[in-house]
C-alpha cells in the first residue's frame, strides 16, 4: 500500500505510541489521529473523508477502546476496526470478535512487520467487500455490440431486412428445418 489509498484512524491516550505508528505507517497510509474515544468520536463526525480503519488502543480512560469500536460498528459500519492493546485477556479478545466489534487484533508490543501486514489484510478486507456490493448493486449492462458472439451483427442486420428470418425452426444439427414452416399456413 504505498500509494496512500487508505485512510487510518489511530486512537492512543499515549503521545509515544501514536508517535510510534506515526513512524511506521506514514508511507503506507493517510494518517489521522486522535488521543481519546471521545476526541475520536467528534473527529468521525467531522471528517471530510472518513477512515477505512480505526486501530485503537483499548485500555483508555473514559471508555476503552472495545466500548468505542462497539459504538463505531452503529455508528460506522463500513470502516474496518483493529483492536491494539498490551492487556491481552483472552475473553475480551473473543468476546469483541465475536460481537464483530473488531476484524483484527494486535498486541502491544508490536511487530511492524506483524501490523502492516494485519492493517494491509484489513484493507483488502475491505477494498473487496466494497467491490462485491458495488458489483450486486449496479445493474446488468447490455452486451458491447463487440463482445456478441461472432456473426451475431450479420444476423441482426438479416433479421431487420427479413423480420422472422431468425425464428425459423433448426433441427438438431442446427440445420433449417423446411418442413416445419411448409406445413404452417401464412
Amino acid at each position: 500500500m504505498s500509494d496512500k489509498s487508505a485512510h487510518l484512524l489511530i486512537v492512543d491516550d499515549e503521545e509515544s505510541i501514536r508517535s510510534s505508528l506515526r513512524r511506521v505507517l506514514r508511507r503506507d497510509y493517510e494518517l489521522s489521529f486522535a488521543a481519546s474515544a471521545a476526541e475520536a468520536l467528534a473527529l468521525l463526525k467531522t471528517m471530510e473523508r472518513r477512515p477505512d480503519v480505526i486501530l485503537s488502543d483499548h485500555l483508555m480512560p473514559e471508555m476503552t477502546g472495545l466500548d468505542f469500536l462497539k459504538r463505531c460498528r452503529l455508528l460506522y459500519p463500513e470502516i474496518g476496526r483493529v483492536i491494539l492493546t498490551g492487556q491481552a485477556e483472552m475473553q475480551m479478545v473473543i468476546s469483541a470478535i465475536n460481537e464483530g466489534a473488531v476484524l483484527r487484533f494486535l498486541t502491544k508490543p508490536w511487530d511492524d512487520d506483524e501490523l502492516k501486514l494485519t492493517l494491509y489484510m484489513v484493507v483488502d478486507q475491505l477494498q473487496s467487500a466494497r467491490e462485491a456490493q458495488q458489483r450486486r448493486a449496479a445493474p446488468a449492462a447490455a452486451p458491447e455490440p463487440d463482445a456478441l458472439e461472432p456473426g451475431a451483427r450479420e444476423l441482426d442486420a438479416l433479421e431487420a431486412q427479413h423480420p422472422g428470418l431468425t425464428q425459423l425452426t433448426r433441427d438438431a444439427d442446427g440445420a433449417i428445418d423446411l418442413s416445419a414452416d411448409l406445413d404452417e399456413e401464412p
